[in-house]
């Protein structure tokens, strides 16, 4: 049977392109959506991405710029002539404007304002101001604004004129004449009321909004929490000066996430994808972690070092302090992982601290009464009958599982408590993870190991 070949697109769209088949490169392009084109051109030559963008139309050409990643974006930035710049610059939503901004050199980004008109230079300026990580920096001025002694048939009529520039027309909100938010109504909620009804009657009054200064993350989680498809912006006097999308907020919470995993893992937190990351720079993100903690670890050593004697007097405890400072550290990481998540989703705070540690520790009882337990039966069955290890008596056996019990306890607790202590400093909780954990459990298991053994063993 002969083996079946698989084109994929990406070489469909290449061969397409060496044959300069441009016409058909373009039917196929105007198909797909900006996310999947932006996708292709990534794995396109270079060379090839100038004339592959300007196949595609106007509009879905902005769409695909933004999808684009920055190097890409910066590469076509400087290969476009002024009128191509200003055609996608004209068509960018406020907010994907500012994002491009900030990611670019500072002679691309005055080539960018230069071809945005004043409006848009005006409001790219004005998100700028605000610090970075807050909602005024990831939201956006295209709103649709409707007043409260509007008719429902006004209000429509109105979206009509002025909402094809909107981010969204699905929630518009209701402001009086100095932009004070009073209210919010759906379209929905517009299509089915008669036409003569007035806002200020079928709006919704009680509305949810943030303020410019708050966190990014916070105002993220309120997404999932209320499922909302916009957010309003409000300054310190309730006055609407943005909105912030579904779409903004997801892209806060994947930047938060892969941050808090970048910090758990002990490494300095890095904006780029994989790949597209250098190995000097990988190299500068991981090596400064490397070093706290390899120096750290000193501590480990100064401890052997101080029950030397204790370890020459029974050689067998030497081999089963990997398992113990193991089990030791992943025990603390177990707690601090569900910590640190309860307190990005705000299901745990520092005045839960009591709460958290009381669970924690019954927790560490019956997981540490279960593992040692097990470990018993398998010192006495593998090490001792098995595999004929003479050193593995009852009493050494006994030292071990006691020590495993004391062990899972005290990591549990560190595990809990360093999280929430990081929050009350205003350090984030993720920086007290996995390796920070680990290194503080190793020294605290090896000293309850050998208190232990000297109580049992009398040596």
């Amino acid at each position: 049977m002969a083996e079946r070949t698989v084109v994929t697109l990406g070489e469909t769209l290449a061969a397409l392109v060496e044959g300069k088949k441009y016409a058909t490169l373009r039917d196929i392009l105007v198909t797909m959506n900006a996310v999947d084109v932006a996708g292709i051109f990534e794995e396109m030559p270079e060379e090839k991405l100038p004339l592959l963008f300007r196949l595609l139309p106007k509009e879905l050409a902005a769409e695909t710029f933004v999808e684009m990643e920055p190097e890409a974006q910066e590469l076509l930035i400087r290969g476009f002539s002024d009128h191509e710049l200003k055609e996608v610059v004209d068509e960018l939503y406020v907010d994907d404007a500012v994002d491009i901004v900030e990611e670019m050199p500072a002679n691309v980004v005055k080539r960018i304002l230069r071809q945005a008109d004043p409006e848009m230079r005006k409001m790219i300026n004005e998100i700028l101001k605000y610090p970075d990580d807050c909602a005024g920096s990831i939201m956006t001025t295209e709103y649709v604004s409707l007043r409260p002694n509007m008719t429902a048939g006004e209000a429509i009529q109105r979206i009509r004129c002025t909402g094809v520039d909107k981010e969204t027309i699905y929630t518009c909100y209701v402001t009086e004449n100095n932009r004070k938010l009073v209210g919010m109504v759906s379209l929905r909620t517009l299509l089915f009321s008669e036409d003569e009804d007035v806002l200020e009657n079928i709006m919704e009054s009680n509305v949810i909004s943030v303020n410019t200064l708050e966190d990014q993350e916070s105002v993220a989680q309120m997404f999932t929490k209320y499922d909302f498809a916009a957010l309003p912006v409000v300054d310190q006097e309730n006055r609407l000066v943005g909105i912030i999308t579904v779409d903004d907020a997801i892209d806060v919470l994947q930047e938060e996430t892969t941050e808090d995993f970048e910090k758990m893992a002990g490494m300095a937190p890095s904006d780029k994808p994989y790949l597209r990351t250098g190995v000097f720079e990988t190299w500068k993100s991981r090596v400064p972690w490397l070093l706290i903690l390899m120096l750290s670890a000193t501590l480990t050593s100064m401890v052997l070092t101080g029950y030397e004697t204790s370890l020459a007097a029974c050689s067998a405890l030497i081999a089963f302090i990997p398992m113990l400072t193991g089990t030791g550290g992943n025990s603390g990481t177990q707690a601090s992982v569900a910590v640190i998540r309860g307190l990005s989703l705000g299901e745990v705070e520092f005045s839960d601290t009591f709460r958290v540690v009381w669970k924690e520790i019954r927790v560490a009882v019956l997981c540490g009464v279960t593992l040692a337990a097990c470990n018993f039966v398998k010192l006495m069955v593998v090490d001792r009958f098995l595999l004929h290890n003479e050193g593995v008596t009852v009493l050494v056996a006994a030292v071990i599982c006691v020590t495993m019990v004391f062990t899972v306890l005290c990591a549990k607790a560190v595990g809990c408590l360093l999280p929430l202590l990081a929050e009350r400093i205003h350090l984030d909780p993720a920086v007290m993870a996995s390796p920070f954990i680990s290194t503080v459990v190793d020294v605290v298991t090896l000293v309850l190991y050998f208190q232990v053994a000297r109580a049992i063993l009398h040596i």
